[in-house]
């Protein structure tokens, strides 16, 4: 199981694959709901990816959602403005990567 994974199960917050829909140019890779909480992957994008691939997909976008669940449960402070928060989860997400490795 990805380190992503672990730390998502012992928050309590589901991971499932589900259709997000179609973005156009744009490509969502996955959300992360509050009220559940849950974390949903983007089926459409990973049916795109090799075995491979697939593993560092789950990682980043589970990493990416815990940590705005993270924010969520008042363990870290929310940054101002939005690009900041993105850019936090972003990098975490690639330390739970890394630490996969």
């Amino acid at each position: 199981m990805s380190g992503a994974l672990a730390q998502a199960l012992a928050y309590g917050v589901a991971v499932r694959f589900a259709d997000l829909g179609d973005w156009g140019r744009a490509e969502l890779r996955s959300e992360y709901d509050a009220a559940i909480p849950e974390i949903r992957l983007n089926v459409r994008v990973a049916a795109a990816l090799t075995i491979a691939e697939l593993g560092e997909f789950v990682t980043l976008a589970v990493g990416h959602e815990l940590y705005h669940h993270r924010e969520r449960i008042g363990e870290i402070a929310v940054l101002a403005p939005r690009r900041a928060r993105e850019a936090a989860a972003s990098a975490f997400a690639h330390e739970l990567l890394d630490r996969s490795r």
